[in-house]
């Protein structure tokens, strides 16, 4: 004879699988944006201490990509070079803005994107707190030169990156918090895993 389950188990149940997946959401953007930020960290460093001061760029690809060190006081890409202030601001809104959606995330391809973006943010941010020539105005490190295209670095790269997918789930019509613009809840594979593994681990 089995006994009946208690009145809201059932609810219980889910609300404790989707913290679940909330919390390993969140692992995996805190990882992503970790691994970004030390990739572009460890780069600048590198063509900062090889490469600034050299009269001539090196040739990655022929001519069509080089490398070169520019000292770059504006946004990505070299946009907005009088706006130093203004960019650093808005760099660290953006690194807020990405953690009060983190409190509701439970897709996986939403916390690659916000992590590709935070670590990009970070990337750069960390350039205008403690670069030349001030704190909060310093110049970010660009080195990757592209024929016809603006000098960038990683972290450029990873908020581009991220911002395409972001882009792409919005147009597919996913949410941050796991439901979809119609308002419907997503598929449930996440949170049915989520209960297998801590199954797994219990037994």
């Amino acid at each position: 004879m089995t006994r009946p389950e208690p009145e809201g188990a059932g609810a219980t149940a889910a609300e404790g699988a989707r913290a679940v997946v909330r919390r390993r959401r969140i692992s995996v953007l805190l990882a992503v944006a970790l691994l970004a930020y030390l990739i572009d960290l460890g780069s600048k460093l590198l063509v900062v201490a090889k490469l600034e001061g050299r009269s001539s760029p090196i040739d990655v690809v022929g001519d069509w990509m080089t490398l070169q060190v520019i000292r770059n006081p504006g946004a990505a890409f070299g946009m907005g070079q009088a706006m130093t202030l203004l960019f650093t601001a808005i760099a660290a809104g953006v690194i807020v803005v990405i953690w009060r959606i983190a409190r509701r995330l439970y897709s996986l391809p939403w916390a690659i994107a916000l992590g590709l973006l935070l670590g990009g943010a970070f990337g750069n941010l960390t350039d205008r707190l403690f670069r030349a020539p001030s704190v909060l105005r310093g110049h970010v490190v660009d080195f990757i030169s592209v024929q016809h295209f603006a000098v960038f670095n990683l972290a450029d790269s990873a908020i581009v990156c991220g911002g395409i997918l972001v882009v792409l789930l919005s147009f597919r019509g996913s949410n941050p918090d796991g439901t979809t613009h119609g308002g419907g809840p997503a598929p449930r594979a996440e949170e049915k895993a989520a209960t297998a593994e801590d199954g797994a681990d219990e037994g």
